[in-house]
């Protein structure tokens, strides 16, 4: 019975979120499966994978396929590795506690990576954040400035239009005093 390790998809549409298991690969996609090794959620950045390591490689030691992208997923927590040192130990390369220190080192400059990656994503965050309100700040100063400005216009107008009506009830009488001064 040949196995494959793969994806069985899961999750509702547009939210997709797998499981990773060995299935015998005439089986269905989302059908029976031998083993539940871990799961997969491509929705968050970066992806959540949560994987027993140690399965997977049972399961790859037994002759089991992974399909191209389980085989990326299996690459990426170092299930390939750990099959690879395995073999390493089996024909006498490489003692235990050698291939374990391997493997420890690399898990651990994998974890430093991802770790950057999440720092650097969530200080994007906080920049995108932070101009974002800066730019706010900055359109709710223009706007304030400008009613400040309107509302200076509207006072000077009204003052002109008050100037203007004392002028003319002021010009009036004395245009007629003038008048009457002229007829006497």
């Amino acid at each position: 019975m040949p196995v494959k390790i793969r994806l069985q998809r899961h999750g509702k549409k547009g939210k997709p979120f797998f499981w990773i298991v060995a299935a015998d690969a005439r089986s269905k996609r989302d059908g029976k499966f031998l083993e539940k090794i871990g799961t997969y959620n491509p929705n968050t950045n970066p992806a959540t994978i949560d994987l027993n390591i140690d399965s997977a490689v049972q399961w790859l030691h037994n002759g089991a396929q992974p399909t191209d992208t389980a085989k990326a997923i299996l690459s990426y927590k170092g299930a390939l590795l750990k099959h690879h040192l395995d073999g390493g130990i089996r024909k006498g390369a490489l003692t235990q506690e050698q291939a374990d220190a391997k493997l420890a080192a690399w898990l651990e400059a994998k974890a430093g990576k991802v770790d950057a990656k999440k720092a650097g994503l969530s200080k994007a965050d906080a920049d995108a954040k932070a101009k974002a309100l800066k730019a706010e700040k900055e359109a709710n100063e223009k706007r304030i400035a400008a009613q400040a400005e309107a509302a200076k216009v509207e006072e000077e107008a009204a003052t002109e239009e008050v100037v203007e009506a004392t002028e003319e009830t002021t010009e009036a009488p004395a245009a007629e005093e003038t008048n009457e001064e002229t007829e006497a």
